[in-house]
């Protein structure tokens, strides 16, 4: 996770001292990568539904 001086850093994905993203989360980026989209895809589709950067998770 990025520090900052003041503290005001605050995660879009993932909420703060969270390690991993939650399991149904990562259940449903394995099956989009196993049923063929490119990574490319998926960020596309993350950034659609979610508005976030794979960078910020």
């Amino acid at each position: 996770m990025p520090r900052d001086r003041n503290g005001e850093y605050e995660p879009r994905a993932a909420k703060k001292y969270q390690n991993t993203l939650t399991q149904d989360m990562e259940e449903k980026l394995i099956s989009m990568y196993a049923k063929g989209m490119t990574t490319g895809d998926i960020e596309s589709h993350l950034r659609e539904l979610y508005d976030i950067d794979v960078s910020d998770i």
